[in-house]
């Protein structure tokens, strides 16, 4: 979404043809990206990056074609589209009503305009279509959608993958082992299996079981291996082109060389987030007070509140914890003192930090996934506006969605300016300090249709 945000087809490029070369640098030589999801539901929580069809197309083209060039093999996801649906799936299984001919008008667009660029993968993904299967079946899992629409229909003959089969969208209902074993029934080459060895011992049991019991055939399991081959003979070449030493010094000038690339395309990524109130810079003259939300676990595969996945320093792995961090130290490259809050549910302000908001110059508060499932914290952004109260405490704030720009769906009726970076990474929150301190100019146009809901 932010590279979509720039509006710049070329930069999208640009991007991905640096991409191409770090992870070629590294070893890697497949991407699971882009995404080809319209985004046609706001509460959506985790993907999709456009709400105009036409447009995503030409994205995932771009990016497509950069990744190719650069010898890396995309993998356009998540088909037959994800976008319009607010159910994550990593933790539950979402149902799209719409019947075929609306989904061909809008969700498969995207797709099948890389189908005909001949894409070297496609990734199915999570999500039930009960109008177009007859059923609640995951798309993943559907040949419905795999084989006739995907196969038959669209034409594809590249290599196609499922999303994680550890998500709950499949584990729960057929676990991880019986999902692989029915989306290779269904016509995918590749049965995805991340995290856990167990389960993949477990697919490749179920595997052979199927085609010896007669439910696998394996004539089509060779078919897919003919596939994936000639994928691997054009992307990852040869043994000794796959287990060369890594050449950390070609590495790091690489990533020396994409510095300023980066830089220029987070800050023309930033926007406003329309119909909130206009954004002037915030003062440097005096301290400035920070609020991130608590960890929360969004994505179960990266993120842990509870302190359970640790890195080998043991300090907490959660995506969004040392981004904040590195939040707060730029805002401390501006302002002479920072007070860092990670606010949670149902927190009041008062005493010393009420003190504190109403001294200080600037106040900038970050949500991240905040619209629906996070609501708390556009019910804690209300009770900040409350404390600084008046026209120029409303002047000194501004409001950053750190993931999608619909955190901030209330903030026209909050009266606060309304700033979305679209990631919580570190450097897309670093341009967001400069942005919020007038160092540079917001540029960047939500790719997505903003309309405010009637309850908030």
């Amino acid at each position: 979404m932010a590279l979509a945000a720039t509006g710049s087809i070329d930069l999208a490029s640009e991007v991905s043809e640096a991409t191409a070369k770090e992870l070629r640098a590294a070893g890697i030589n497949w991407a699971y990206s882009p995404v080809g999801d319209v985004n046609s539901d706001p509460r959506n929580p985790v993907i999709a990056n456009i709400s105009d069809a036409s447009n995503v197309a030409r994205h995932v083209r771009a990016v497509s074609a950069a990744l190719t060039s650069g010898r890396v093999a995309p993998s356009a996801k998540h088909f037959p589209g994800h976008g319009n649906t607010h159910v994550d799936s990593h933790l539950s299984l979402p149902s799209i009503l719409v019947d075929k001919s609306a989904l061909k008008a809008t969700e498969v667009v995207p797709f099948e305009a890389v189908v005909r660029d001949g894409i070297a993968s496609i990734m199915t993904g999570h999500m039930a279509l009960p109008l177009v299967t007859g059923d609640d079946t995951p798309c993943s899992l559907s040949r419905t959608i795999t084989t006739d629409l995907l196969r038959e229909e669209l034409g594809y003959t590249g290599v196609i993958v499922t999303d994680c089969l550890e998500m709950e969208a499949v584990a729960e209902k057929y676990g991880s082992e019986g999902g692989a074993v029915l989306s290779l029934q269904a016509g995918a080459d590749i049965a995805m299996i991340c995290h856990t060895f167990r389960r993949h011992v477990g697919a490749i049991k179920a595997t052979y079981a199927a085609v010896g019991e007669g439910r696998l055939s394996m004539d089509a399991l060779k078919t897919s291996g003919a596939r994936i081959a000639a994928m691997k003979d054009k992307f990852a070449g040869n043994w000794g082109d796959v287990f060369i030493p890594f050449d950390a010094d070609l590495a790091a000038k690489l990533k020396e060389d994409h510095r300023l690339l980066s830089a220029r395309a987070y800050a023309a990524s930033l926007s406003h987030i329309p119909n909130t109130r206009p954004f002037t810079p915030l003062s440097k003259a005096g301290p400035a007070v920070l609020f991130t939300p608590r960890m929360e676990n969004i994505n179960p595969a990266v993120d842990d509140p509870e302190g359970q996945l640790r890195d080998a320093a043991g300090r907490l792995r959660n995506t969004a914890g040392p981004s904040f961090l590195a939040l707060a130290a730029s805002i401390a490259k501006r302002a002479p003192v920072v007070e860092h809050v990670v606010y949670a549910p149902g927190e009041e302000i008062s005493g010393t930090l009420g003190d504190n908001l109403r001294g200080a110059a600037s106040v900038i508060f970050v949500t991240r996934n905040g619209f629906e499932r996070g609501a708390w914290q556009v019910e804690h952004l209300r009770r900040v506006i409350e404390v600084v109260r008046g026209e120029s405490g409303l002047q000194k704030m501004v409001a950053v969605s750190s993931c999608g720009p619909y955190d901030l769906l209330a903030a026209g009726k909050l009266k606060v300016p309304g700033i979305a970076t679209y990631e919580f990474t570190i450097p897309a929150l670093e341009a967001a300090a400069a942005a919020v301190y007038g160092e540079m100019d917001i540029s960047g146009t939500i790719p997505v249709t903003m309309a405010v809901p009637d309850n908030v």
